[in-house]
């Protein structure tokens, strides 16, 4: 089904540079840039667009589920006018789950990891309830890989290096308690974060065609690449910059 809709809705780009159509499965997510010259007009001309792209195509776009969400950290926020789709007001919202993640309009991610948590939580029984009944340390670990770190570690690379120290121990208490009932050492958060930056850091690197491939910028030397120019805290933590580090070999991941 994700497929047949992707190819279906191929010619469905975004019309401004400013913009992003982001197509996953049968969900369509329009991003747009909203800068002080231009003002909301192309971001709103690309909804439009959209719209009538899907009126064009035999399309409904579920209003009733769609959502907006807006990020401004300006000192002085504009009052961003209200999002009409065919005369329908679309809800703006605070937090937004987008493909498993929750996105909060502040760029932090205590509400993604208490989710997370609380999930895996729950999971932590059937984990006393396997070794109540005397199974191998091996058939725990499977479990515990399976059901539990696989929950703690979902779309690890976007959020754990901004993550605060108050989301880090809850997530850490959860690997505490498993390694007690599985009777092993188990990695660490910190562990499979590294690794996987590392890994990703690679592969987009070797990717041409990712948008985020410009991002890593060999220097003259051919050994280490340019590190991203960062003024908040936020970026530094954030994803590419981190990748960055790794790739130069820097500790502090």
């Amino acid at each position: 089904m994700g497929m047949i809709y992707i190819l279906y809705t191929y010619d469905s780009v975004a019309a401004h540079p400013s913009n992003r159509v982001v197509k996953f499965a049968d969900d369509t997510t329009v991003i747009g840039l909203i800068s002080e010259r231009e003002g909301e007009t192309d971001y709103r001309d690309e909804v439009e667009r959209l719209t009538e792209w899907c009126r064009a195509n035999n399309l409904l776009i579920n209003t009733r589920k769609t959502k907006e969400l807006v990020v401004d950290f300006r000192r002085q926020k504009s009052n961003v006018q209200p999002l009409l789709i065919d005369g329908v007001c679309v809800e703006r919202v605070t937090t937004f789950r987008f493909l498993g993640i929750e996105l909060q309009e502040d760029l932090s991610w205590s509400v993604n990891i208490r989710g997370l948590v609380k999930k895996a939580q729950q999971r932590l029984y059937f984990l006393r309830i396997l070794r109540k009944n005397h199974l191998p340390q091996k058939l725990l670990l499977a479990f515990y890989h399976c059901a539990i770190e696989s929950v703690l570690t979902y779309g690890l690379c976007v959020w754990y290096g901004s993550c605060t120290t108050q989301d880090r121990m809850g997530l850490c208490r959860v690997v505490k308690a498993a390694e007690s009932i599985v009777g092993c050492p188990l990695s660490t958060l910190e562990q499979i974060y590294a690794t996987r930056c590392h890994r990703k850091a690679l592969d987009i690197v070797k990717d041409p065609s990712h948008p985020g491939h410009c991002l890593f910028e060999l220097l003259p030397s051919g050994w280490r690449y340019r590190t991203m120019k960062t003024r908040t805290s936020r970026l530094k933590n954030s994803f590419f910059s981190r990748a960055i580090s790794a790739l130069n070999g820097k500790p502090g991941l």
